[in-house]
């Protein structure tokens, strides 16, 4: 699939954007941590649904409406689809109380907590020894490690997971493979095994696994 920007143009986004929203990054990394907190401490599911939702709303106005829109007219497809996604977690987690997040045993737990690690902090070291510098990367809140992280918390998530809140995550994880290849972002390779990994656990039963959830382990402790 033939671009309509060449890479220069699509790290100088990154950097307008990050230069433009600055400390939003830091607002934006502090909301994941606390989620993260929220769950292991099982404090309250509408909040954490609530702040994906943000999280994808931000990502589709301010960044694909914002900045990519300026290099590339499918960004205004894409941010809209982002949107969606948002309202999709308000309404399905935090009207409908649909989500149910726990630390899950087995590979859903394990799996979940890596992604998150990706997202946060593997992430931008990837980014760091590919040979991109700040302000020209891709920082947390961008679309591909944000959607990295949902796909953690959503492997955190009691299923079943309404399977409308997987589309988009892992249609966004499989262009993750065309700018890793095309444009040299050879961090997204994350997105893309994440992309498979958690579509097995969530999407295929027997690959799932089960077991108790943390609290119930607690419980029965």
């Amino acid at each position: 699939m033939n671009l309509p920007f060449d890479s220069p143009q699509f790290f100088a986004v990154f950097a307008r954007y990050n230069l433009a929203v600055w400390p939003g990054q830091v607002v934006l990394n502090a909301l994941a941590i606390a989620l993260v907190m929220v769950v292991l401490r099982a404090w309250s599911d509408r909040a954490v649904s609530g702040v994906l939702a943000l999280l994808w709303v931000w990502m589709g106005v301010v960044y694909h409406l914002g900045f990519f829109r300026t290099i590339n007219p499918a960004a205004s497809i894409f941010g809209a689809v982002f949107v969606l996604q948002g309202v999709a977690f308000a309404v399905l987690g935090v009207a409908g109380g649909k989500l149910r997040f726990v630390f899950p045993a087995g590979a859903r737990g394990m799996i979940g907590g890596l992604l998150l690690v990706l997202a946060l902090v593997a992430y931008p070291l990837l980014a760091y020894f590919a040979g991109h510098r700040y302000p020209a990367v891709a920082t947390f809140g961008l679309p591909c490690p944000t959607t990295i992280f949902t796909l953690g918390l959503l492997l955190w998530a009691a299923p079943p997971v309404p399977r409308v809140l997987l589309l988009i995550p892992l249609a966004w994880s499989a262009v993750g493979a065309s700018a890793a290849l095309q444009l040299g972002v050879w961090e997204d390779l994350g997105l893309v095994v994440a992309g498979l990994v958690s579509g097995l656990l969530m999407l295929v039963p027997a690959w799932g696994g089960g077991g108790p959830t943390l609290a119930e382990r607690r419980s029965l402790g």
